[in-house]
């Protein structure tokens, strides 16, 4: 835990919020099924730091951002601890982590984060190349991921995917889905978290121009016949 906050050089007032998120995280856990890491160190790692990565490589600064599938709220809401200035739109198709999300935001006191209980194919209406970034942790293989995200980022604006060590694979599968999408990798940034626990990667896919209006289609479908 330390060695985060020594790391992300966080303030007072940020680790005050990373300790309240740990401690109803955990609290919390048995009841909205949210993560299978509760040892606080690996917390901190896995979670916090590893979400917290994007900035790094990213000036997310006055940027509209959404995280799509965001779970117990990562990437979105340590982005969103670190940089405040971020306008976050979180889509969540689980209503327990919806209720989840909303009062860990209370009790972090953010205000200003759009918390939308919905799936991403059904959201897409009101928010369609709405953002300048878009980022996704642990929801599925990029070739799904894609179809998914992708008509959410506005032109020329970013898809961030959290990968682990295999997405070479992932890469590969989805030349056909980035092509149909107007999108390419444009960057792969790979780091290592502390403590030896593992390496981690994030692909930076640009949205070349706009994609056609049919996707993302039903998750069955795309499911059944990804692109």
């Amino acid at each position: 835990m330390e060695q985060v906050i020594n790391k992300l050089n966080l303030t007072k007032e940020q680790s005050d919020k990373f300790k309240i998120y740990y401690e109803f995280l955990v609290s919390e856990n048995e009841k909205y099924n949210l993560t299978s890491i509760t040892n606080i160190d690996e917390v901190y790692i896995k979670h916090f730091y590893d979400s917290s990565c994007a900035l790094l490589y990213f000036d997310l600064t006055n940027k509209s951002l959404c995280d799509i599938g965001s779970g117990a709220g990562f990437p979105g809401i340590p982005l969103k601890i670190l940089n405040p200035s971020i306008k976050l739109t979180i889509i969540e198709p689980t209503l327990k982590r919806v209720n989840f999300l909303k009062e860990l935001c209370n009790r972090l006191e953010i205000n200003d984060v759009n918390i939308i209980c919905d799936r991403a194919e059904s959201a897409i209406s009101s928010f369609r190349e709405a953002f300048d970034f878009v980022t996704a942790r642990a929801v599925s293989n990029l070739r799904v991921l894609l179809e998914l995200t992708i008509p959410y980022v506005s032109v020329k604006g970013s898809f961030i995917a959290y990968k682990g060590s295999n997405y070479l694979d992932e890469v590969n599968e989805a030349k056909g889905a980035l092509k149909k999408l107007n999108s390419k990798v444009a960057n792969t940034y790979m780091y290592n978290l502390l403590n030896d626990l593992g390496e981690r990667v994030i692909i930076e896919i640009k949205k070349e121009k706009s994609c056609d209006l049919i996707y993302p289609r039903d998750y069955a479908k795309i499911k059944k016949k990804p692109l």
